[in-house]
């Protein structure tokens, strides 16, 4: 059977491009306000990291945890510092947000969370997260996961977060499901380790999901 030829009209509808979806969330809306210091229950909050934390920094570069789960470079005092100024700007970029994990009052952080792999026009990104030895054992992780999950759901718009981690690193598994993301599945051989490759559990959270754990 012929089919009928196309019509000028039919060929001219294809010509033009389907009209491009609005972004989930404006741009500008991170670049517009400054970083904001979010409250958790007990002694700790997150706050923006300071050229004053370089210290810290340093410290998590020597930790054998956290250089083995998160590949972090060893960084010296001044390239600490220079780390922090390009999370500021990446916050200025709309790119990424990064806390220090530190006592309410002066002190030392004892960990970091943030949102990387920011997409706001997508309306998703990646929390990531470590502890230092002073901030183990203590809960505050999942805690702080799940308040910069309120944060990115209810301040800046975002519609779905997820955290990826080893499926060798239980502790990251717990923080995650406590935090109220669950398991989606895995990723086989999904990255690189000292050890060698490393299949990763996907965990992943939907703004349409009802309230976050407090």
């Amino acid at each position: 059977m012929r089919l009928p030829a196309q019509t000028e009209a039919e060929a001219a509808a294809e010509a033009v491009p389907a009209p491009a979806l609005p972004p989930v969330v404006p741009p500008g809306r991170m670049a517009a306000r400054p970083q904001p210091v979010l409250d958790l229950p007990g002694p700790l909050h997150l706050r923006p990291w300071t050229p004053y934390d370089a210290p810290a920094l340093v410290d998590s570069c020597h930790d054998p945890e956290i250089r083995h789960w998160n590949r972090t470079p060893m960084l010296s005092p001044a390239g600490a510092e220079e780390r922090i100024a390009r999370w500021q700007e990446r916050w200025r970029a709309e790119a990424a947000a990064v806390w220090a994990v530190a006592p309410s009052g002066a002190g030392r952080p004892v960990g970091l969370i943030g949102v990387a792999d920011i997409d706001l026009p997508g309306g998703s990104g990646e929390i990531l997260y470590w502890l230092l030895p002073a901030g183990r054992g203590t809960g505050v992780m999942a805690g702080a996961a799940a308040r910069v999950c309120r944060w990115a759901f209810d301040d800046l718009g975002l519609h779905r977060l997820r955290i990826t981690h080893s499926v060798a690193n239980p502790a990251s598994c717990r923080v995650a499901e406590k935090a109220g993301f669950p398991l989606e599945g895995t990723m086989r051989g999904a990255l690189l380790h000292a050890d060698g490759w490393h299949d990763e559990h996907l965990h992943a959270r939907l703004s349409t999901d009802g309230p976050v754990p407090a």
